[in-house]
């Protein structure tokens, strides 16, 4: 038997509204993920690493340590390194934090909290400075699970605002919204870095004003889901003893445990373990595999960067209408193979050929947009009622918690090869596990197990 969740119950013009509310959160912690983790920190923290390690800023091949908790690590490497902590810390954080919003009748509070102390720790990366790379390490680290949190929080929301047939347009929307506001930040903020002998300042600071100006744009505009959103009681929650934390601690373990009674909801986990990592390293290998193995300018990457945001805009909705013509598990399988293909075509660009590389850029913000959005809203459809927190809370571990791994075979195919072109083809076996994991996954029995109405077209 299925059950409906409490979003049915709403007025349609009451949903539309919560929807285009929540849709604001997406525009709000998308400038954080794009101008600072994706753009502008690596980079600068290298700079002001180095310097504390002795190095010039002229020296791009300095390996002179810093001293970090005792371990001395390279300057040039501790920005991986922070990001690394951060993700494998956010695997373990996120599924306590889960747990605690299905208890919680305040979702859109906790989102908001968790938004708010992310976005202040942000704002410290101003701070980050001369030699002083501490209160960045820090600052970053900690902004970025707070972030991961608020997303736990965000995603639940969209149980309670949409009908199951609703879910992959209001969450192709959300992603639409994200990578448009990234966009429009991060091209300002390009503008501002490469301007800045224009606008009287040095690049240091222009750097450090882009990271404020993420941190204020993430504040300022989740103001706009937290005044409009309305907090709904939690649902379908199982009584435990004990204090809230504790409570929380013990539904997780409960869930980790109840998760084999639900195979089709774990083998989606497996799958989106696999083609997210492929396409976060694609994300990752991007800049490197066009500057050092085609000879694309740094101008132009810099143009193809923010092409790519503009065009997942667009890949965003164009996925959302292909799911309500052909449901969204196909979507998601097809945009498996999307990305294999755009693997193939990439390891056979010729080098120098602009064009071609734009093209390639083009098919990536397409195929980008529409997986991430569709994940999000068909996993959605295999969470039993009340549980949402939780289950989104593995998903973003399983999302951090091996999103190193393609990267680590990016970087073992390029050390045993010296070609860069090796060590992209290598990310199509994610891609292709992935895809054979969906294709035995049936969606409708995943629905049905986890007790929602299967929508009219899956």
């Amino acid at each position: 038997m299925s059950t409906q969740t409490e979003a049915a119950d709403l007025d349609p013009v009451e949903r539309k509204a919560q929807q285009k509310a929540w849709n604001w959160y997406d525009w709000a912690n998308s400038a954080f993920y794009t101008t600072v983790l994706s753009v502008m920190f690596a980079p600068y923290m290298i700079t002001v690493t180095g310097r504390a390690a002795g190095c010039t800023d002229a020296d791009s091949t300095c390996d002179k340590t810093v001293s970090v908790l005792g371990l001395h690590l390279a300057a040039g490497s501790l920005p991986s390194y922070l990001t690394s902590f951060a993700t494998i810390s956010s695997a373990f954080v996120l599924p306590v934090v889960g747990a605690f919003v299905d208890r919680s009748d305040h979702k859109k509070r906790i989102m908001g909290a968790f938004a708010m102390a992310g976005a202040l720790c942000a704002a410290l990366l101003f701070f980050l400075r001369d030699d002083d790379w501490q209160i960045g390490a820090v600052a970053v680290v900690l902004s970025s699970i707070l972030a991961g949190c608020s997303l736990i929080a965000y995603y639940a929301i969209l149980v309670d605002i949409s009908t199951e047939d609703e879910r992959d347009d209001v969450s192709s929307r959300g992603w639409a919204w994200g990578y448009l506001g990234g966009g429009l930040l991060l091209a300002v903020d390009l503008g501002i870095f490469l301007g800045h002998d224009a606008i009287g300042i040095d690049e240091g600071l222009a750097v450090r004003l882009s990271l404020l100006s993420a941190a204020v744009w993430w504040a300022g505009f989740t103001l706009i889901p937290l005044i409009r959103l309305t907090d709904r009681p939690a649902r379908h929650v199982v009584v435990n003893e004990g204090g809230l934390w504790w409570r929380s601690f013990g539904q997780l373990w409960e869930t980790l445990k109840e998760l084999r009674g639900y195979p089709m909801t774990l083998t989606f986990l497996l799958a989106y373990v696999f083609f997210n990592d492929g396409i976060q390293t694609v994300i990752y290998a991007a800049s490197t595999y066009g500057s050092k193995q085609l000879g694309i300018g740094q101008s132009v990457l810099i143009a193809t960067i923010l092409l790519i945001q503009f065009v997942a805009f667009g890949g965003a909705l164009f996925f959302g209408r292909l799911a309500a013509r052909f449901g969204s598990y196909r979507c998601i399988l097809y945009g498996n193979v999307a990305w294999m293909v755009v693997v193939v075509l990439t390891i056979a660009l010729p080098a120098g050929n602009v064009a071609l590389f734009v093209v390639i850029a083009v098919a990536i913000g397409i195929v980008l947009g529409g997986t991430q959005a569709l994940s999000r809203s068909f996993f959605s459809l295999l969470i039993p009622a009340g549980r949402e927190g939780e289950y989104f809370s593995l998903y973003g571990a399983a999302e951090r918690g091996t999103s190193w791994l393609g990267t680590l075979v990016f970087g073992l195919v390029f050390q045993i090869t010296g070609s860069y072109r090796p060590a992209v083809f290598a990310l199509i076996v994610f891609f292709g596990v992935g895809a054979l994991l969906l294709l035995r996954l049936d969606p409708r029995r995943g629905i049905e197990d986890a007790g929602n109405r299967v929508p009219a077209v899956v």
